[in-house]
């Protein structure tokens, strides 16, 4: 897989629409730049109570559509009552009792572009199956950029207003489109230099940096230079390969081509097709001696040392004055495998974030932080919702091997995670993602001296604390003849305030409530995440 920012961007939206639950996720791309191949990519990340309905073919009517969706999660029906109701009523049941075993469902359509406008008004009223609190279906559109017009019709005002996440896949720059293809000479050890600079950017020309295109291309620009006896790809091997393959003997026009790309940003995550593939065929099919060419194409890792990395490939991000990342670092899966990312080295780390005593024995616990004015808060959520609290958190990863590791979030750049591991290290969004599994440990520190909790029914100046944080935050007065006395008045306002940032509405100023108060009141003394533009 090549790893490139635009489209870890658009698996991290995916990824995000179906953790949020109900209502409509779109992707959107020119034919070629990746879409497929990044939903099979959210496919492979999807949580193991989640099922999934995959529709490739819609050019479908709205009874066929549901058939298909029947056929899919393995929902019987009766084949002679083959109506919209029928097929509605039982999808509806198989949703209900889904949800009530813990497992959620989700109704991916790929070449979304080609439904028409009844079938979408069909899809859309299956969003319409909810609980009193939850919807139970999620759906993914997937489509060329016509879906985006599409969605755009007024007819369908209802549908697009559903939409919780959307993103548009654009090609790839020309930086992009040279570091992908040594990306895929480098993986298959071949030389990442076999394809000449000018070549590269004739291919450029030709592709306009469609992914799909510069697979075709090269592959010929290959198979060509094999037949040729040429040791290197240079630019007119790729013009042959463009008039063979493209059918041009010139680069598209150019004003088409900058208008395109003028905001074009880094972007790929890409299944790769072996780029040897028709020259293997062509040399095992031949008896024309081939050892000379091999030498070129593939470099022996025993014979020969590793190229020097291409600074397109796997680099860092650039670094915010405040992070000082290595300039060399490795992919977050290889880093990851480290044993020594244990929960209490991550927990040194936190502490010395915090500016707090290391014990001598470096032996760490919640009861030890509490003896030093930090709280432990465990849960589960998305990345939004920790987020949100603003504080550096241990999150824990969970490797194939069922092998945990623990690593301290100290801040976000341009999106993209900041883990420390005795230094600060940046890794793309969508490889934390992967491995993350939603648990976290935040240490936090409270407010107040010993405040942990404030509930209804409680006298003391905690309760006074609350009522002047409650009043800062939504801009309330609050008058009470008993100021210390937790009443029905407070509660109220208490859980308006919770229900605003979507936390647990218990009327009680948990560990959570107090964080987002002190978050919204902006009290000193709190260490936050570092978060740079």
């Amino acid at each position: 897989m090549y790893m490139s920012e635009r489209h870890q961007e658009g698996l991290a939206h995916l990824l995000y629409g179906i953790n949020r639950g109900g209502g409509f996720v779109a992707l959107t791309g020119e034919v070629g730049t990746g879409k497929t191949t990044l939903c099979r990519c959210l496919l492979q990340q999807l949580p193991e109570n989640i099922d999934i309905a995959l529709i490739l073919n819609p050019k479908l009517n709205a009874v066929e559509l549901l058939t298909t969706i029947c056929d899919e999660l393995g929902i019987d029906y009766d084949a002679k009552r083959r109506t919209l109701k029928t097929f509605i009523d039982k999808i509806n049941q198989y949703l209900l009792e889904a949800y009530s075993n813990g497992r959620r469902t989700v109704l991916l359509i790929d070449e979304a572009q080609n439904l028409s406008l009844e079938v979408l008004e069909h899809i859309r009223l299956l969003t319409n199956l909810e609980t009193d609190k939850v919807k139970l279906l999620q759906i993914i559109l997937v489509g060329q950029p016509e879906l985006k017009r599409l969605l755009a019709r007024r007819a369908l005002r209802q549908l697009n207003q559903r939409i919780t996440a959307r993103y548009h896949l654009l090609p790839l720059s020309y930086n992009e489109t040279k570091a992908y293809i040594q990306h895929r000479l480098t993986v298959s050890n071949g030389d990442p230099r076999l394809f000449k600079d000018r070549a590269i950017r004739k291919i450029y020309q030709f592709s306009e940096g469609i992914p799909r295109i510069i697979n075709i291309l090269c592959d010929r620009a290959l198979l060509g230079a094999y037949a040729t006896n040429a040791h290197s790809i240079s630019p007119e091997v790729i013009i042959r390969a463009a008039r063979e393959t493209l059918g041009l003997v010139r680069p598209p026009s150019r004003s088409r081509s900058s208008s395109r790309h003028r905001n074009a940003v880094p972007a790929v995550w890409m299944f790769f097709i072996g780029i040897g593939i028709a020259s293997g065929i062509y040399l095992f099919s031949h008896y024309t001696p081939i050892v000379h060419l091999l030498r070129h194409l593939f470099v022996s890792q025993s014979a020969a040392p590793n190229p020097k990395p291409d600074p397109q490939i796997q680099q860092p991000l650039p670094k915010p004055e405040t992070i000082a990342p290595k300039a060399e670092v490795k992919t977050f899966n290889a880093w990851l495998n480290d044993p020594a990312l244990s929960l209490n080295t991550a927990m040194i780390q936190a502490l010395k974030a915090w500016q707090k005593t290391v014990p001598a024995d470096n032996r760490i616990d919640c009861n030890y932080l509490e003896t030093v004015g930090l709280h432990c808060l465990s849960d589960k959520s998305d990345w939004k919702e920790l987020l949100e609290l603003d504080r550096p958190a241990i999150l824990e990863f969970l490797l194939p091997s069922e092998e945990r590791r623990y690593v301290l979030l100290t801040g976000v750049f341009k999106g993209h995670p900041v883990l420390r591991f005795n230094e600060d290290l940046i890794f793309p969004l969508a490889e934390v993602l992967n491995f993350w599994n939603g648990h976290y440990l935040v240490l936090w520190q409270s407010p107040r001296s010993g405040m942990v909790d404030i509930a209804p029914q409680q006298l003391s100046s905690n309760v006074l604390w609350l009522r002047k944080q409650l009043s800062a935050a939504m801009g309330e007065d609050s008058h009470a003849d008993q100021p210390l006395f937790f009443d029905e008045s407070l509660k109220a306002q208490l859980i308006n305030f919770q229900r605003q940032h979507h936390l647990t509405a218990d009327g009680v100023a948990g560990a959570r409530t107090l964080i987002h108060l002190d978050n919204q009141t902006g009290a000193a003394g709190s260490l936050h995440l570092e978060m740079t533009n």
